[in-house]
C-alpha cells in the first residue's frame, strides 16, 4: 500500500489557547500516525469549523484561562462547538482546560478545590473499575491546575486522585476528557516552571527540583502509556472506520 500524501492524510482539529502553544508530544504522535494537524487559536480570533465533516477528530488543549471565563468570546465559542464535536461520534479529546470545557458544555460545573488545593507537578492517577482497560494501576503524570470538573451528563469516570476525583472521563465511545497533561515533555515542564514559578508555592504544588526528579522517574512510562491511549482513542470513533463520512453511535443527548 502506498503511503498517503499530506493532501490525502486525515486532519485532526487542534485547538490551543496561546500564540506560543503547540500540541507537543500528542501532536508529534498524531503526526507520526499519519495525521495532519489543523491547529487553530480561537483566542486570537481564528475561526472554528461549522462542524466536524472536514476532520477526523478534535483535540482541545489547556491554557491559563478558566473554563468559567464567559466574558471571553472564544471560550463561549468553544463551549458552543464542543457538543457538535461530541455528537459527531468522531474522537474528541479534551486536555485540562479542554476537559473542563467538555464538562461545561455538558452542563457540569468547573470550580476550584474547596480547600484551595492545586495539582502542579507529578501525581499518581488511579483508574476506577471502568477505567482499568485504559490506565495502569497507578500512572504518575504531570498536572498543572487548581480547578476541577464535575461529571457532565452521560459521562463515565475513568480515573481519580485523592484531591480531584474526576481525572479522566468518557462520554459515549469517543469523547474523552483528561485533567492531566500527557503532552508535556521535560522541556515544557521546565518552561512552565520558569514562566509561572510564582505558582509553585500554592498549596499542593511541587518544588521545581521535585518535578525534575519525578519527570526523570515517570516520563518514559507516560510516553508509553500515551501511545496506547491514542490508538484506543482514535479507533473509538469513526475516524478510522469509514473516513469520517458518517457518525457511528454519536451521543444523542449532545
Amino acid at each position: 500500500m502506498n503511503a498517503l500524501t499530506p493532501a490525502e492524510s486525515p486532519a485532526i482539529l487542534v485547538i490551543v489557547h496561546q500564540e506560543s502553544s503547540d500540541p507537543a508530544r500528542i501532536g508529534e504522535k498524531l503526526r507520526g500516525m499519519g495525521y495532519q494537524l489543523d491547529i487553530r487559536r480561537p483566542c486570537l480570533g481564528q475561526d472554528l469549523p461549522a462542524d466536524m465533516s472536514g476532520h477526523a477528530g478534535c483535540v482541545i488543549f489547556g491554557g491559563p484561562m478558566s473554563a468559567n471565563d464567559d466574558h471571553l468570546e472564544f471560550i463561549r465559542r468553544e463551549i458552543d462547538f464542543i457538543p457538535k464535536a461530541v455528537a459527531s461520534g468522531k474522537p474528541y479529546l479534551g486536555v485540562c482546560l479542554g476537559a473542563q470545557l467538555l464538562a461545561r458544555a455538558g452542563g457540569a460545573s468547573v470550580a476550584p478545590h474547596r480547600d484551595g488545593w492545586h495539582e502542579i507537578g507529578y501525581y499518581p492517577v488511579k483508574p476506577t473499575p471502568k477505567g482499568r482497560d485504559l490506565f495502569p494501576d497507578q500512572l504518575h503524570i504531570f498536572q498543572w491546575h487548581g480547578e476541577g470538573f464535575e461529571l457532565p451528563r452521560g459521562a463515565v469516570r475513568l480515573a481519580s486522585t485523592g484531591w480531584f476525583p474526576n481525572q479522566a472521563m468518557r462520554i459515549g465511545n469517543a469523547a474523552y476528557g483528561l485533567q492531566f497533561h500527557p503532552e508535556v515533555t521535560q522541556a515544557m515542564m521546565e518552561r512552565w516552571a520558569r514562566g509561572a514559578g510564582h505558582r509553585l508555592v500554592l498549596p499542593g504544588a511541587q518544588a521545581r527540583d521535585q518535578m525534575r526528579a519525578n519527570c526523570a522517574k515517570y516520563d518514559a512510562g507516560v510516553d508509553t502509556w500515551l501511545d496506547g491511549f491514542l490508538k484506543t482513542w482514535l479507533t473509538s470513533g469513526v475516524a478510522l472506520q469509514d473516513g469520517g463520512k458518517e457518525a457511528v453511535g454519536p451521543v444523542a443527548a449532545w
